[in-house]
């Protein structure tokens, strides 16, 4: 099972945590980063997170997620794929979903995730037939269905 955490999903916990929304998510990423950790899932990780994540403007938050990034991928999508990904982000873009956003749902796409989990309301508006796009809590919810 591959899984690609949008950007927003990294900064998660380092949000606001009165919110119970916030804390919600907070606790299902903190719980799918453990499933990674323990060789449960395998991490997708991409040339656009590590572009979004460098323009992290605290670098105590931009390390702490690139280390995870790093000791935990088990697939990497490339620069060299740029041209892929944009290919398939000019069809999500045209649905109305953020450029950025686009091309990190193609690169989920092009290393064949089977979840791409975020925060982002307006990119859960968007959906395709070959991934699952997912809040942390609905992510988790699918896996344990899937263990009964």
């Amino acid at each position: 099972m591959r899984i690609y955490l949008d950007n927003c999903c990294y900064n998660r916990p380092y949000d606001d945590q009165s919110q119970i929304r916030i804390h919600l998510e907070t606790e299902a990423k903190l719980h799918i980063q453990d499933m990674v950790k323990n060789g449960e899932m395998d991490l997708v990780t991409s040339f656009m997170l590590e572009y979004e994540n460098g323009k992290n403007r605290f670098f105590h938050k931009r390390q702490a997620i690139t280390d995870f990034m790093n000791n935990n991928e088990s697939y990497y999508v490339g620069i060299e794929r740029l041209k892929e990904a944009k290919e398939i982000a000019k069809q999500i873009t045209d649905t109305g979903v953020k450029s950025a956003d686009a091309l990190h749902v193609a690169c989920a796409v092009l290393a064949g995730a089977d979840y791409f989990v975020t925060t982002d309301n307006r990119l859960l508006k968007y959906q395709r037939e070959d991934i699952q796009i997912l809040t942390p809590g609905e992510c988790i919810r699918r896996l344990e269905v899937m263990d009964e």
